[in-house]
């Protein structure tokens, strides 16, 4: 376990999945966290499991990551209410699928918003706040696909591709203030768009896969909270591939 006492963490996208294995990990080091997620239900739920978990403080931020006036408006009202940031985890997503051909222009603008722009929002506004700290880190939830494509997703390919891109110039433009930025890339994770597969579909997936087995949320988070703590100290600019060898 890592030590996060005194620290504050955004972590979007953070009511179930990856996003709540992060937030949950960075609690239990005793970060302070704050949440954004598109279901306040589900946000105000996470918020009670962060204090449990061993949060100090935890509080569920409502706003769209891909309005850059909202995201300005949040990281303001979050340095106000914790006295600062020092952890940022973009990790809020959404994938609309269909061959490139058949593409609606809204589902590509919607994913590439959300995926890509609100990275960038977010990163921007965090940005002055750690520059101004001389300290922090932040952590890009990146994808497999980013890497290696995947025949139906173009627009999810091409916003984790480019917010790999937008990592690493972020990460050279802020690292001589002592502000670190990676980007973890997940393969296929057990989560509940993976588990509503039918079980033929991913047996076949687990064979595709050199571990054998699909990941789990907590092995994102695990590397994350890796990445985000003093141990990491010295990682900037990387793209940590967590998928069983399904790409090398």
């Amino acid at each position: 376990m890592y030590d996060f006492k005194g620290k504050t963490a955004l972590v979007t996208g953070a009511a179930r999945g990856i996003g709540r294995a992060i937030a949950l990990e960075l609690a239990k080091g005793g970060a302070s966290i704050a949440l954004n997620d598109v279901n306040a239900e589900a946000g105000a739920e996470a918020v009670e499991a962060m204090k449990q978990a061993g949060a100090p403080q935890a509080k569920y931020y409502k706003f769209d990551v891909s309005v850059a006036s909202a995201c300005d408006e949040a990281i303001e009202a979050i340095t106000k209410d914790f006295g600062g940031l020092q952890i940022l985890v973009n990790n809020a997503g959404v994938s609309r699928d269909a061959l490139l051909v058949r593409f609606k222009d809204e589902d590509w603008k919607l994913t590439l918003d959300i995926n890509l722009t609100g990275a960038f929002n977010l990163m921007r506004a965090a940005g002055r706040i750690m520059m101004k700290q001389r300290a922090g880190a932040v952590v890009n939830i990146a994808s497999v696909v980013g890497e290696m494509g995947n025949a139906g997703q173009a627009a999810y390919s091409a916003s984790k591709g480019g917010l790999i891109a937008l990592t690493k110039t972020v990460a050279k433009e802020l690292a001589s203030r002592n502000v670190r930025v990676n980007a973890v890339a997940p393969g296929f994770i057990d989560t509940p768009m993976t588990q509503a597969l039918p079980e033929a579909a991913r047996t076949k997936l687990s064979e595709a896969i050199p571990l054998a087995r699909l990941g789990t949320p907590q092995d994102i988070a695990n590397c994350v909270a890796w990445l985000v703590s003093d141990k990491a100290s010295y990682v900037t600019g990387e793209v940590v591939r967590i998928n069983g060898g399904i790409y090398m």
